[in-house]
């Protein structure tokens, strides 16, 4: 883990090169910006799904690290019917450089409730559980915070179940 995060970091400091990325399946309101990786963003890569129903929610956070989660302290949302197959990226354009959070939720049944079926994860995989975001327990912010440089970081994140 210590090594993934070191990669990251490397990564979104610019001081290691990402491999090429192609636009063509990749999800967000400008996929091509995470291609060109030249302006602060983020591509978020989504593993872990245990079906391909439903939609899927990207939400971006940033400041101070107790708003971390909080749903009225969200910098931005974005919701995408997951794909039927393919990798699961998305790409999420940001202000500035900065360090940033960000949380993923599977929505199976597409209700828009969070409930027992969906499936949730976050920057840096915590162990997080439905239970932990309904009971408003957050991990520690050192471990889901990343650095966005000037170009994209890539964040990977496993969505878990109950």
């Amino acid at each position: 883990m210590a090594k993934l995060r070191t990669i990251l970091l490397l990564v979104a400091a610019g001081g290691l090169a990402l491999p090429a990325v192609s636009s063509a399946g990749i999800l967000g309101p400008q996929p091509a910006l995470c291609s060109a990786g030249a302006e602060p963003s983020i591509l978020v890569r989504v593993s872990g799904l245990k079906n391909r129903a439903g939609k899927l929610r990207v939400r971006t956070f940033t400041g101070n690290p107790a708003n971390y989660f909080d749903r009225a302290k969200t910098l931005q949302r974005f919701e995408y019917v997951v794909p039927a197959v393919g990798p699961i990226d998305v790409c999420v354009p940001v202000p500035a450089p900065g360090v940033y959070a960000l949380d993923v939720r599977h929505d199976v049944n597409n209700n828009s409730d969070t409930d027992r079926a969906d499936g949730i994860g976050a920057s840096g995989n915590p162990k997080m559980t439905l239970f932990s975001i309904i009971f408003g327990r957050r991990p520690p912010a050192a471990q889901v915070q990343f650095r966005v440089g000037s170009g994209t970081a890539v964040v990977p994140v496993v969505v878990r179940y109950l």
